[in-house]
């Protein structure tokens, strides 16, 4: 294993520091709980707060910021938060006007977001969370009952971002994030596999002429291991199953996301968005918005997944309104 370390077990909080070092103007560290924070937190608004296992950075911490997260709790590696650092985000964040709890579908983060909510319920705080569920690979998973959350989350935290900007109520924002996450759905593949640094070797075992289509976040197996394939054949398998899933039809204008898992060039995932676009103009769907890149990663794996959002007007006006925070910034 080579890594930038300093010891396995001081990963995430040395990561985390060094992001709040590089981003001060923007961000804080709760001065008690494995919490970042927007360091502007004054105004009345619902706060937005997500979390999750590190090691898929910049998901959920680099989203922290103006239009998007008021907090994020990052948990150890592929392992997720505390529900203390939920109860004490909402806590630090809240302003009177609600919590909302954005979570990927994975047992350890729905289980421990839901404490996170009876506590502060009890305490007679508004909160209500909603749970992304788009990767339409897999019904279940190792980590999961039902559909993993993945890519998204990070269109759902951009839109209902905005919207909370705007002063939108507890209610509006939830109804918002059920709605992108009723019209989103997602596909990853995965050439490698990730080293987690507690562990030191693979996470799984592939071989030099082989792929894993539908590779969850953590490393959980797809459908199906095959031999390695052209990007066209790869992004044709990954949108077909995308596409009939909703199902998108012609006609729809979607936004798109390319995303590289953590180790995978620009020069391919360009190529990937190439074959997608080309793909997706035969059957008279059309892309209105795009990120390429790495957005919801998996450590170093190399292999790309495939996000799409179907958008109306207030969903393009919402994803095209200004956002800053370490990984997106645009309109300011």
């Amino acid at each position: 294993m080579k890594k930038l370390i300093n010891s396995p077990e001081d990963v995430v909080s040395e990561s985390v520091e060094g992001l709040v070092f590089a981003h001060e103007s923007l961000l804080e560290l709760h001065p008690s709980a494995r919490v970042v924070m927007r360091r502007d937190r004054r105004r009345e608004k619902v706060a937005l707060i997500s979390g999750g296992g590190s090691g898929h950075e910049p998901l959920h911490v680099g989203y922290v910021g103006y239009g998007m997260l008021d907090a994020a709790c990052p948990g150890e590696i592929f392992t997720s938060p505390t529900p203390d650092q939920m109860y004490e985000a909402a806590k630090a964040t809240d302003r009177g006007q609600g919590i909302l709890f954005i979570v990927k579908n994975y047992t350890g983060d729905t289980m421990n977001f839901s404490i996170a909510v009876d506590l502060l319920t009890a305490e007679d705080y508004s909160v209500e969370q909603v749970v992304i569920a788009d990767d339409v690979a897999v019904q279940d998973s190792l980590y999961t009952a039902g559909r993993r959350g993945v890519g998204g989350t990070v269109f759902a935290e951009k839109i209902v971002g905005a919207k909370a900007e705007e002063g939108a109520s507890l209610e509006e924002l939830k109804e918002l994030c059920e709605k992108v996450s009723n019209d989103v759905r997602s596909m990853g593949v995965a050439l490698t596999s990730p080293t987690v640094p507690a562990s030191g070797k693979p996470t799984f075992e592939i071989a030099t002429d082989e792929m894993e289509i539908g590779i969850g976040i953590h490393g959980e197996p797809g459908r199906e291991r095959v031999k390695l394939r052209t990007a066209k054949e790869i992004v044709e398998v990954m949108a077909k199953a995308i596409v009939e899933d909703l199902p998108f039809v012609a006609g729809d204008q979607v936004a798109v996301m390319v995303n590289g898992m953590g180790g995978s060039p620009l020069i391919e995932l360009y190529l990937v968005y190439r074959e997608l676009k080309n793909y997706l103009d035969k059957i008279g769907i059309g892309i209105s918005r795009s990120l390429v890149g790495n957005y919801i990663t998996s450590l170093e794996m190399q292999g790309v997944s495939i996000t799409l959002l179907r958008l109306d007007e207030e969903l393009k006006r919402l994803w095209d309104a200004p956002v800053f925070t370490p990984a997106l910034r645009w309109g300011m």
